[in-house]
Order: C-alpha cells, then sequence, then structure tokens
C-alpha cells in the first residue's frame, strides 16, 4: 500500500509540473515578461514591409511595429526575437509556439480566424496583379489558359483558386522565388497584395501593376495562439490607446514614403487605432 500511494504521489508531481511547464511555455504576456524577450515572426523577403537589409538588420512597415511592441511590452526595443516565417508557415508557427506574433503582413479572412487570433488592424490590403510591360495584363480575362504567379499560403493562392480554375497556378514557397520567376518569364502575371506589388514594380523598371484591385478590400492585423487571451488583449489595448493616434503614419513616413514617394495615397494604406475608414 505505502508503495503504491508513492507511485501516485509521484504520478500526481509529474502530471503537475508537466501541466505547469505547459502554462508557462505558453505565449501569454506573464510568460513573455518573464522571458524579457518577445517573439515575433516577420518576413525577410517582402520589402518594404519586412526584409533584411545589405548590415543585416530586420527595417520594414512590420519590423518598425515590432520593435515598438517590445519597448511597450518589455522596456526596450532590443527585447525583440525576429523570427522569419514564410506566408504558408505563419499559421504553423502560432500552433508550435514558435513565435508569440505574426507580424509577417498578415491579412485577415474567416478561415485563418478559425486557426489563430487576429487583433485590431493596422493596414488596409487588396489584391493586386504586376505584368512585364511588354505583355501587359489588364484585365483577369486575359490571364485565362496562362499561367500566374503565386505565393503559397497566400490570399491570392487561395483566390485565384477558387474563383479562376481556368487560371494555371505557378506556387512558390518564398517571395524572392516568385518574383524571380516573373522576371525569368516562368508565368505571365503575377499576383499579391497590391501594398506589395506598388512598390516592387517602382523599384523594378519593366513592371507594372496594371490591376491594383481584385476583390474585396481587407485588412491586415497581428495575429496569436488561438485562446492566448492575455497577449491578445494587450495588443488591442496597445493599437486601440497606447500608441497614440499618428503612429502607423510615422511608420509609413519611416518605412513606406521613401519607396512610394507620391504614387500611393497612405489613406489608402494606413489604419490608426484599430478604426478602418
Amino acid at each position: 500500500m505505502k508503495k503504491l500511494v508513492l507511485v501516485i504521489m509521484a504520478f500526481a508531481v509529474t502530471i503537475s509540473a508537466f501541466a505547469g511547464g505547459k502554462k508557462e511555455s505558453g505565449s501569454s504576456v506573464d510568460a513573455i515578461t518573464k522571458a524579457g524577450t518577445v517573439r515575433i515572426g516577420v518576413f525577410t523577403d517582402k520589402s518594404p514591409f519586412g526584409y533584411v537589409d545589405a548590415s543585416g538588420e530586420y527595417q520594414g512597415y512590420d519590423v518598425f511595429f515590432a520593435r515598438r511592441i517590445a519597448l511597450d511590452l518589455l522596456g526596450s526595443e532590443a527585447a525583440v526575437q525576429f523570427v522569419p516565417v514564410e506566408a504558408a508557415s505563419r499559421v504553423e508557427y502560432l500552433l508550435s509556439n514558435k513565435v508569440d506574433i505574426i507580424l509577417a503582413n498578415f491579412t485577415v479572412t474567416p478561415e485563418r480566424a478559425e486557426a489563430v487570433d487576429f487583433a485590431l488592424p493596422y493596414m488596409k490590403v487588396a489584391l493586386g496583379i504586376v505584368s512585364p510591360d511588354s505583355a501587359p495584363v489588364t484585365d483577369i480575362s486575359q490571364l485565362a489558359g496562362k499561367t500566374l504567379i503565386v505565393d503559397k499560403g497566400t490570399t491570392a493562392e487561395i483566390y485565384f483558386t477558387k474563383n479562376h480554375p481556368e487560371i494555371t497556378l505557378l506556387a512558390f514557397d518564398q517571395n524572392t522565388e516568385a518574383l524571380n520567376a516573373l522576371k525569368d518569364g516562368r508565368g505571365d502575371a503575377l499576383a499579391h497584395d497590391n501594398t506589395f506589388l506598388f512598390a516592387w514594380a517602382i523599384q523594378n523598371p519593366g513592371f507594372t501593376v496594371a490591376i491594383n484591385s481584385i476583390g474585396s478590400l481587407d485588412t491586415i492585423a497581428p495575429a496569436v495562439q488561438k485562446g492566448n487571451k492575455s497577449l491578445l488583449d494587450w495588443l488591442n489595448k496597445e493599437i486601440k490607446t497606447g500608441l497614440g493616434t499618428t503612429f502607423f503614419h510615422d511608420d509609413y513616413n519611416a518605412t513606406l514614403l521613401p519607396v512610394y514617394g507620391d504614387k500611393v495615397d497612405p489613406e489608402s494604406v494606413v489604419v490608426e487605432n484599430g478604426v478602418v475608414n
């Protein structure tokens, strides 16, 4: 009997330790504060939103926001640990607790909202199509029977798979791979977020975003692990009141304006305080 009691006690201690460890490994505000670091998933090849510059430093619109989160949450911009992600891996990185927050130009969709929790939006976006100046695609009907390049796991892939089965999709894991395929002529056009394509076309003469907007206007927002209420509530409060009323315009001016110039209206991109106008 004494041996049985000891076994039961040991089992109880093991279960307790496991439960405690599981709770501690979560990305709640308390866990992040205790760790002293917030892990934020960002792109490394989606300039000017998330990319690594020639000096090896993370830069971009999302990165600017990520550093402010670290400052307000942990007292230092240096407290952010950037984690490189691809479009198709964003949900998986949250589900497997590899990151605390995703800030990788993550468009809010009903399907994604079933897997992760989205905070308030900080940006507006729609789909666009970029194509060579020598053979501009000005209407989706021109792509019937042709090849459209997309990134795996993006709203572009989802939209065209669902709505245009007559178009052949060529999908890549990385933005760089997809854009190189367009340059090499392996596809007739490329579909992506219009905000990204505007910048890319400006930086790459010979290509034009001849279709500026497809489908509905969407929003981009931070995402956290499903059910992580403490971090979700913190982010919502940060976006709604903690950042002030001009933070994302300041972010735009620092990261997007040097690329866009006067070719893009900031109000078509920026969302302040989580309110979409």
